[in-house]
């Protein structure tokens, strides 16, 4: 079962000029946080503070820092400039189902959009479904927790590629811009009520110290539609409705960057035990 890296992006550095709003850069805004579990001792191989503990003889995967690549459960798309840097950083098993994804990042650059067809800057880290592939589109189901080049949060669901996405919930801005400096993310995504809904939450180590502050959190309990026409949603014949909830497990989990460059470390995903 694959985890994966998607970059979106063309390899050419720019200038870019960040207007900077009045958000506090130490912490993400009180309004929409609220900070997360700072008694849990408990810490995963890279000694990043878990959110929730591991399920008992849950399935775990951590990136092999001193090469990604020699891992038969990862994979990067596109082909891109995957780069040790001077700080040590990176730009067939259960299925992963009740997750805790989480990884370290610094934007480096943001990169001209000339041929891909996603307008958005964002990290996303998702899971809940298998490949996204135009030649196996009812595969392609998703929870994704997105983390935006200006400071914004949110979440998506998908429900088959590409005409099964839904607006995004729980949008907010929640920090400064990203640009040059490192910060931690967390997806944490687990079914409630006898499995027939979906909770969803996003963390932010907004000051790359392993302080944890909650920045979304959401419940899939039905009434989120994909966008567009019925005629279109319908057409492969996905047996679903516009609504779907995604209570199944997935084969493959997700890191996925659109218009960016960045470097990376300590990914990791966890099969958790949610308290």
């Amino acid at each position: 079962m694959k985890i994966i890296l998607v970059v979106y992006s063309l390899l050419v550095l720019l200038s870019i000029y960040i207007i900077h709003s009045d958000l506090p850069i130490l912490y993400p805004t009180k309004t929409y946080a609220d900070v997360a579990n700072q008694d849990q001792e408990s810490f995963d191989k890279f000694g990043i503070r878990e959110i929730y503990p591991t399920k008992e003889n849950g399935r775990e995967w951590y990136m092999n820092m001193e090469n990604p690549k020699d891992d038969e459960n990862f994979s990067i798309t596109f082909n891109p400039n995957l780069t040790r840097q001077a700080d040590g950083s990176l730009p067939g098993q259960t299925n992963w189902k009740n997750v805790e994804m989480t990884g370290y990042v610094k934007l480096v650059s943001v990169i001209k959009n000339t041929t891909n067809k996603v307008i958005e800057n964002d990290l996303t880290w998702y899971a809940r479904g298998g490949k996204h592939n135009p030649k196996v589109p009812c595969e392609a189901t998703a929870y994704m927790g997105g983390l935006y080049d200006t400071g914004r949060v949110g979440w998506k669901k998908e429900l088959w590629f590409v005409g099964g996405y839904t607006d995004e919930r729980d949008a907010n801005k929640v920090t400064t811009p990203l640009l040059d400096r490192w910060v931690g993310w967390k997806v944490v995504i687990y079914n409630i009520n006898n499995n027939s809904e979906v909770k969803l939450q996003s963390y932010l180590d907004n000051t790359n110290t392993n302080y944890w502050v909650k920045v979304t959190d959401l419940v899939d309990d039905g009434g989120w539609y994909a966008k567009g026409q019925d005629s279109d949603f319908f057409d492969p014949n996905c047996s679903k409705d516009k609504a779907s909830i995604i209570t199944n497990s997935g084969s493959t989990a997700t890191f996925r960057s659109d218009n960016l460059i960045w470097n990376f470390k300590n990914l990791s995903i966890r099969e958790i035990k949610p308290s």
